[in-house]
């Protein structure tokens, strides 16, 4: 897990951004892809794998359950699954470290299992809440001992055979709807899970390449039924991991906001439940382009280019806002340097995340100089109007990977440069991330990959 011990960082604009990178594998799908190959009989390959501490936070918890799990090169890993239905006794505590994806998933699945788990995290993930996931998981009947306001720790006491439900999401969560149907893999019978508002479909992807039967009926009124055969069996598989869309932000916006600037991000998970922040931004005049584009493994995927644009501000839709979740801190800093306003809502769940996203992007852009009003859901942010902001402030990162990473993005675009006060969270989901940007200021058209080394 990342170091207690803070590092502080700088960083200012030192002229346009070029090149050509690659980023770390998409972490929603490498969390999903260890997970499902811990529990299918045999032997499955992965590529591409995220390699930063919350993945790895999930591969330790899935050998603690029994799963052979070895890394055999650079991205590169080996799993050996126990079949579903098999995960053993962990003999200590699962430290999920600053991982929700991994504790929220690995819930449901050791709820159908007759198994005990108790899972702990650091001081962020201590304060997230768990009560969206434990509710649904009880209908199954799994019981739960957990710490005031329904965070960690927490212990989870499996049932065999788990109850099947039909469980209709309260709130727009992909990580609640995947505990359910990975609570469900084990549960006998149908499990459905029913979601008025979409949200990422990796979980529904990939349990369908292990070969589990699932569907997805969309109703009329864009409803959809998500339905799941227990007691499946998984089939091993050979999958590759496309780059994160949400890490890619970092340096296409990056690129957008620094005059002269052209960077190309290849390899990129194009999944039409994931990519709103680009469609965002092209609705803000943002000169991005697509090449490359093809499918790996079920998933779109595609090398995107950014060139520097004059960004004008919109109003983002309420309903865009699961298909971008995680990209809302680097777009505010995109409209903080826009003309005009833009103005966002619908954005409660950015309260819970790794911390209180809004609050602290507020407070962060106007310590900097950006015209932000904070609501009680959302932002509303007057552009520099494609001015560089003052910069010159301390930013707190709270521990949060991508408040760190956004203002080290806006710190390109300002007058005086932006002290993060702690960049060692950025390795949960990008530790190349610094290396990069320090490649892409560089006059040599330099390449960049996620283990850091660079191809000039």
């Amino acid at each position: 897990m990342h170091s207690a011990i803070p590092r502080p960082a700088t960083f200012l604009h030192s002229g346009p951004l070029r090149g050509t990178v690659k980023v770390p594998g998409d972490k929603s799908i490498s969390h999903r892809a260890i997970m499902l190959s811990a529990l299918a009989v045999g032997e499955s390959r992965i590529s591409g794998l995220l390699e930063g501490e919350d993945v790895l936070a999930t591969a330790a918890a899935m050998r603690a359950m029994g799963a052979k799990i070895e890394r055999t090169g650079e991205g590169s890993w080996t799993v050996q699954g126990v079949g579903v239905g098999g995960l053993m006794q962990p003999s200590a505590a699962l430290d999920m470290g600053n991982s929700g994806t991994s504790t929220r998933l690995l819930m449901g699945l050791v709820s159908s299992h007759r198994i005990s788990a108790t899972f702990i995290g650091d001081a962020s993930l201590s304060k997230r809440p768990m009560g969206r996931v434990i509710d649904p998981l009880s209908l199954m009947g799994a019981e739960f001992n957990a710490s005031p306001g329904g965070t960690l720790p927490l212990m989870v006491r499996g049932l065999v055979p788990a109850i099947p439900i039909r469980y209709r999401l309260p709130v727009a969560s992909a990580q609640v709807k995947s505990a359910v149907l990975l609570a469900g893999l084990n549960a006998p019978g149908r499990t459905e899970v029913v979601e008025p508002i979409p949200t990422r479909d990796h979980s529904e992807r990939m349990l369908r390449g292990f070969g589990a039967d699932l569907s997805v009926e969309l109703a009329s009124n864009g409803v959809r039924h998500i339905r799941l055969m227990g007691e499946a069996e998984l089939k091993p598989q050979n999958i590759e991991v496309p780059g994160d869309p949400s890490s890619a932000a970092f340096p296409i916006v990056a690129a957008l906001i620094t005059p002269g600037s052209e960077v190309t991000v290849t390899h990129v998970g194009m999944n039409p439940t994931r990519n709103g922040i680009y469609k965002m931004l092209e609705a803000m005049g943002a000169n991005i382009s697509y090449s490359n584009e093809r499918e790996v493994g079920g998933e779109p995927v595609a090398d995107i280019t950014a060139r520097h644009s004059i960004l004008h501000g919109i109003e983002v839709p309420p309903e865009v806002a699961p298909s971008m979740i995680d990209e809302f801190p680097v777009f505010f800093v995109a409209a903080s340097v826009a003309r005009g306003r833009t103005t966002t809502s619908g954005l409660d769940e950015l309260r819970v995340k790794e911390s209180d996203r809004l609050a602290l992007m507020a407070s962060g852009l106007q310590a900097i100089g950006a015209v932000v009003t904070e609501t009680e859901d959302g932002l509303l942010i007057d552009g520099s109007g494609g001015e560089p902001l003052e910069g010159g402030a301390t930013i707190k990162s709270a521990l949060d990977h991508r408040i760190a990473m956004s203002f080290a993005v806006a710190g390109q675009h300002c007058y005086k440069g932006i002290t993060v006060d702690d960049v060692t969270p950025i390795a949960t989901s990008f530790p190349s991330f610094e290396i990069m940007l320090m490649m892409l200021k560089g006059d040599d058209n330099s390449s960049v990959f996620p283990d850091g080394s660079a191809n000039p």
